[in-house]
C-alpha cells in the first residue's frame, strides 16, 4: 500500500519547514510528499527546490484558493492512500503508521480523519467532545475534530487539516470548484466527504490519529476569528451550497427552515442573533445580515449547479 502525503501552501515557509520535519520523523515513512504551491510564491519555490529530500515533490498551482490546490495535489499524487494536511500542522510521529492500519484492516473504509490538537499561541485549546464530524437530518454541522474523545467511529464530514481518502473511493471525485474565497474556502471538506459516503465507503473518526495545529496567518479575507464580511459571506455560501447540493428534499427543506430561524455561531439565523446581541452589539446585526446574503448566494450556486 502505497502512502501520497498532499500539502497545499502558501507563504508559510516557516510552518512548512516544521511540517516537514515531522514528515520525516514519521515510523512509517510516506512513499512520496507533495508540495502543492502558488506560482506566485518564490519563498516557498526556492525552499522547495533545495530541500534535498528524495521524497519530495512540487507541483505548482497557478489559482489562488485550497480547491485548485487539492485538486491539483491529488492529481499529481501516485499513492493507494491520499493523506492530506495543513502546511501548519506537525504530525505525530505514529500519524502514518495508525492511517495505513486502518486502511490494512478494512476495505471498505474510504476515508480516515483524526484529531488536529489546536494551539494558539503556544497555548492548547481543550476541550472532549464525542459526537463529531455528524451531519443532522436537518443539516446542522458538528466538527469537533480538534477535541474528539473516545474510540474510532463513523463520521459523516472530514476536516482538512487531517483526513485521509483511498484513491479507489476518491475516483472521479474532485473538490468543488463553485466554492467562494480567495485562499482557504471554509468548508471544502464537506462534499467530497458526503460524496464518498453516497458511493457505499464507510468513513471513520480516530483521535489517536493526531496532529499537532498550528493555526498560521492566512492571506486571504478570512482572517479566523475576526469579523470580515466577505469571509462571512463565502463561508455561508460554501455551506449553504453544499448542504443543498448533496442532501435529499426533506433535508433541504428542513435545512432551510434551521439556518433562517437557528444558525450556528458563525453563520447567525435570527435566534443566535438574539443571544449574540449582548455580546457582540452592531456586529450581531451586520452577521445575520451578511450570513443571509451569503447563504442566498450559496442557494442560486446550488440552482446554477442543477441546470449545468
Amino acid at each position: 500500500m502505497r502512502i501520497s502525503v498532499v500539502i497545499p501552501t502558501f507563504k508559510r515557509v516557516d510552518s512548512l519547514r516544521n511540517c516537514l520535519d515531522g514528515l520525516s520523523k514519521q515510523q512509517r515513512q510516506p512513499d512520496e510528499i507533495i508540495i502543492v504551491a502558488r506560482d506566485t510564491d518564490q519563498e516557498t519555490i526556492d525552499l522547495l527546490s533545495h530541500s534535498g529530500n528524495t521524497l519530495l515533490k512540487s507541483v505548482l498551482v497557478y489559482r489562488s484558493g485550497a480547491v485548485a490546490a487539492y485538486n491539483t495535489g491529488i492529481k499529481s499524487a501516485f499513492g493507494d492512500i491520499i493523506v492530506i494536511t495543513d502546511d501548519d500542522t506537525v504530525p505525530y510521529p505514529d500519524w502514518l503508521a495508525r492511517i495505513e492500519q486502518h486502511y490494512e484492516a478494512d476495505s471498505q473504509l474510504g476515508g480516515l480523519g483524526g484529531k488536529d490538537w489546536v494551539y494558539h499561541a503556544g497555548r492548547l485549546e481543550y476541550g472532549e467532545a464525542r459526537s463529531v464530524g455528524k451531519l443532522s437530518w436537518f443539516g446542522r454541522m458538528t466538527g469537533n475534530h480538534h477535541i474528539g474523545i473516545g474510540a474510532p467511529r463513523e463520521v459523516d464530514i472530514l476536516k482538512g487539516a487531517n483526513m485521509s481518502f483511498r484513491r479507489e473511493a476518491i475516483a472521479g471525485i474532485n473538490f468543488d470548484e463553485r466554492l467562494r474565497g480567495n485562499g482557504a474556502q471554509v468548508h471544502l471538506e464537506i462534499g467530497v466527504s458526503l460524496l464518498v459516503k453516497q458511493g457505499g465507503w464507510r468513513l471513520r473518526y480516530d483521535p489517536s490519529v493526531c496532529v499537532n495545529h498550528y493555526p498560521a496567518e492566512r492571506f486571504d479575507e478570512d482572517k479566523r476569528n475576526l469579523f470580515n464580511e466577505t469571509a462571512c459571506m463565502n463561508m455561508a455560501h460554501n455551506e449553504t451550497y453544499m448542504i443543498l447540493k448533496h442532501s435529499n428534499a426533506f433535508r433541504r427543506m428542513m435545512y432551510v427552515m434551521w439556518v433562517i430561524t437557528v444558525g450556528s455561531s458563525p453563520s447567525p439565523g435570527l435566534l443566535q442573533l438574539i443571544r449574540m446581541v449582548p455580546r457582540e452589539g452592531v456586529t450581531a446585526f451586520r452577521k445575520l445580515s451578511t450570513t443571509f446574503r451569503g447563504r442566498w448566494d450559496g442557494w442560486k450556486t446550488w440552482i446554477t449547479s442543477i441546470n449545468s
